[in-house]
């Protein structure tokens, strides 16, 4: 299987001199999917920041074999779609096809391609229908899946979510589990949601202040209660 990221001995200090990250290195192949998951402070968002280059610290970051640089850095945004956890943080137009369109158009692209890519993004989420919407009056689980369809209008590698599952009720969320489950592109989710883990991601990434401590087998994880209790996380 072809790498779609390769991260090597990955670091990173805040201002303060916090290390948050350190010595992180791991690979995501295509069509992998994915849980980053470990306790709050564990390193996991500062990480997902630095997929993309929004925050930058030393060690070695290749995306599609491109290494990470400020060269290339609009190219890596494009190739990387990061999904915040609130999705309010992500739209921010009128209407839904505007959130959707923003990140085509700002690329340049002709109008006909701008269509298509909406088009083909709100049907990937299954929003269709709601086109010609207002994005501040939809539900959050509505919003979520319009978020992603904002990254996936960018024609990304890899998608990237912090924590997608938080705030929805159980309808809004078995509808992500499902949508996540079809998307036929590289997802790594960072989650506290451990039966979101236990369901839909094979592998999983555990990460304990800075470090990974674990990177294998969900089902394997998920059965040593010891260990995830070690690492401040719960049996689902």
């Amino acid at each position: 299987m072809t790498d779609i990221v390769s991260v090597k001995d990955l670091h990173y200090s805040y201002p303060d001199g916090h290390a948050a990250i350190r010595g992180v290195s791991f690979n995501l192949c295509e069509g992998d999917k994915v849980a980053l998951v470990g306790p709050n402070g564990a390193g996991k968002s500062t990480l997902m920041l630095q997929l993309n280059g929004i925050l930058e610290g030393r060690g070695e970051i290749e995306i599609g074999n491109m290494r990470l640089s400020r060269d290339n850095m609009p190219v890596i945004r494009a190739m990387v779609g990061l999904v915040f956890q609130n999705p309010d943080d992500q739209l921010f137009s009128p209407t839904v096809f505007e959130d959707v369109a923003f990140g085509p158009l700002h690329m340049g692209l002709p109008e006909a391609e701008v269509f298509t890519r909406v088009d083909s993004a709100l049907e990937a989420v299954r929003m269709s229908s709601y086109r010609d919407r207002l994005s501040h009056h939809l539900s959050v689980g509505e919003k979520k899946r319009i978020a992603i369809a904002t990254v996936l209008s960018m024609n990304p590698s890899i998608l990237i979510l912090d924590e997608p599952s938080a705030g929805l009720d159980p309808r809004a969320r078995r509808t992500l589990i499902n949508l996540l489950r079809d998307l036929p592109i590289t997802i790594l989710v960072s989650t506290h949601d451990m039966r979101l883990v236990q369901e839909l991601f094979p592998r999983t990434i555990v990460m304990d202040e800075g470090m990974i401590v674990a990177d294998g087998i969900t089902k394997d994880i998920l059965e040593d209660e010891k260990f995830l209790t070690e690492h401040g996380l719960e049996k689902p």
